[in-house]
């Protein structure tokens, strides 16, 4: 019987060992080349080598849009001159089913190349770009995925036979030996780690508890090198201290030269950038206000981050109520950090806050749509929604964050405040449970830590409530006030922040420790 036990155990082990080996073998494999002939085209040439895929029919598809812009792209309407051909080099049928997918059968067990075109017609954060002097590569934009399979993995070749001496910057792992290959463990990385490929200029780097820190760009420009590093480490430091963790290997930030816009991923961010700009105070805190709020992206969104946006639905986009705390919270923390760091005094800090508050309260959309209303529908009215029709965001975010943090510091005589509920929802749902958080999650963390209810402070963010200023203003000792203004030819409202000339023992510790004096 004891033989029989032994013998059965070893079978049992020998079949889990088998259907490990076979469940490998069953992994296809997928590596990309990608190429730049004629730069000067502005088209990159992509092509896709499978092998090892056990399914007859493929459906191989190209994202709508990319994770940290909330809108539909379209990026299939770049792609070219389709074609497939087995590794005998016979022309393989492919058809086009629709306006992001291609069908390819009866390529069981065999290996067949995708070869394409990639188009590229504008210099956009979102948008990948080549000309004769870079390329800027949004793996969205050029890289098919096949239906079925986000979850497998890829490697892609960078050929840039046509100009050997440009750098290649991305945040994926280069395969060792192949300085210009690299290795994604699925597409949702691969879609999250953009490369810039040229000339590029690397400022000397800057370490934070030990980890690394880069700025790597396209034509960065003329400014005071040393002082931006120095000013940059001051802001990472800043934000680090809010989670007490830092759960990347590297992070770099990538330039990637004049224009607009920021993308936030994993380890990096993506930053149109013209240092030619940064001269003097004003510029330096505008600065590191837009790349504070792309590095805090990392922890908010990125880790923390709403239970809708993800698994990501790359053909219909991922709709959430929740992007008041990703992208609101965080303008909300740019100015805090920068504020923390040393780089701005106060007037220029609770300027920010005034020209938010100024943006709200001149647009009569505020009486229109939610505040949770404005982030569903992003994706139909843009990220900055339609001025008079919607509210963005961007604007009020920040402002009912402003009121959440001075509720929470009221409640508790200063001892928590809205740092402590960011760090929850890290340590919480990122880092225990490994998921994201729903909108009520998020109102019992506040509530948690302030350990009142919070109901009429969320009702700013589920209704058209009108924002009470001086309620929440008061509580960290200062006050609005309001002018009639006009501008171009029409009456509108500015307001103000000013201390309040006789301030409570308590609001006034709550305004030094909000100011960070």
């Amino acid at each position: 019987m004891k033989t029989r036990r032994i013998l059965l155990g070893i079978l049992i082990l020998f079949s889990a060992f088998y259907q490990t080996l076979q469940a490998q073998s069953d992994k296809p494999t997928l590596h990309y080349t990608l190429s730049m002939p004629q730069p000067a085209s502005h088209r990159f040439h992509m092509e896709l080598q499978v092998k090892g895929l056990t399914q007859d029919t493929l459906f191989l598809k190209m994202p709508n849009w990319m994770p940290g812009y909330y809108q539909l792209m379209h990026y299939a309407d770049d792609v070219e001159n389709v074609s497939a051909r087995d590794e005998n080099g016979e022309t393989i049928p492919i058809n086009k089913i629709n306006s992001n997918t291609w069908c390819i059968t009866g390529k069981k067990d065999k290996l067949f190349i995708l070869s394409y075109d990639v188009s590229t017609k504008r210099q956009f954060v979102a948008n990948s770009f080549l000309d004769s002097t870079h390329a800027y590569i949004v793996p969205a934009n050029n890289f098919l995925y096949i239906d079925g399979m986000l979850n497998s993995s890829v490697s892609i070749k960078i050929d840039k036979q046509i100009h050997p001496q440009w750098n290649i910057v991305t945040g994926l792992e280069i395969v060792p030996g192949e300085p210009d290959e690299f290795t994604a463990p699925d597409f949702d990385i691969l879609y999250d780690s953009p490369f810039l490929i040229g000339n590029l200029e690397e400022l000397p780097s800057f370490t934070v508890k030990g980890i690394e820190h880069c700025f790597i760009g396209y034509k960065i420009g003329d400014f005071d090198h040393e002082l931006f590093i120095s000013n940059l480490k001051k802001v990472v430091e800043a934000a680090v201290e809010i989670f007490d963790d830092i759960p990347y290997k590297k992070y770099t930030f990538i330039a990637i030269g004049p224009g607009r816009g920021g993308i936030e991923h994993l380890n990096n961010t993506t930053i149109s950038f013209d240092g030619n700009g940064i001269k003097t105070k004003e510029d330096i805190n505008r600065m590191m206000n837009f790349i504070g709020h792309e590095y805090f992206h990392h922890y908010n969104v990125k880790r923390i981050r709403p239970f809708e946006l993800g698994p990501f639905d790359y053909d219909k986009g991922n709709r959430t109520t929740q992007l008041w705390v990703s992208e609101g919270l965080t303008v909300y923390y740019e100015y805090m950090i920068v504020k923390r760091a040393g780089l701005t005094d106060e007037q220029a800090f609770l300027a920010d806050f005034e020209g938010n508050i100024n943006a709200v309260e001149n647009n009569p959309g505020r009486f229109l749509q939610s505040l949770s209303q404005s982030s569903y529908y992003t994706w139909d009215d843009g990220p900055f929604g339609k001025k008079g029709e919607t509210i963005s965001y961007y604007d009020k975010g920040p402002v009912v964050g402003l009121f959440l943090d001075l509720a929470i510091r009221n409640a508790t005589q200063n001892k928590k405040s809205l740092d402590d509920v960011m760090s929850l929802m890290y340590w919480q749902y990122y880092k225990k449970l490994q998921r994201g958080f729903t909108d009520a999650e998020f109102q019992e963390a506040c509530e948690s830590i302030a350990g009142i209810s919070l109901k009429n402070e969320f009702e700013y963010i589920y209704t058209t409530k009108e924002l009470d200023y001086n309620k929440y203003l008061n509580y960290g000792g200062l006050e609005i006030t309001k002018v009639n203004t006009i501008e171009n030819q029409r009456n509108s409202v500015k307001f103000k922040i000013n201390r309040l000339e006789n301030p409570t023992p308590l609001q006034s510790v709550i305004l030094k420790s909000w100011l960070s004096e």
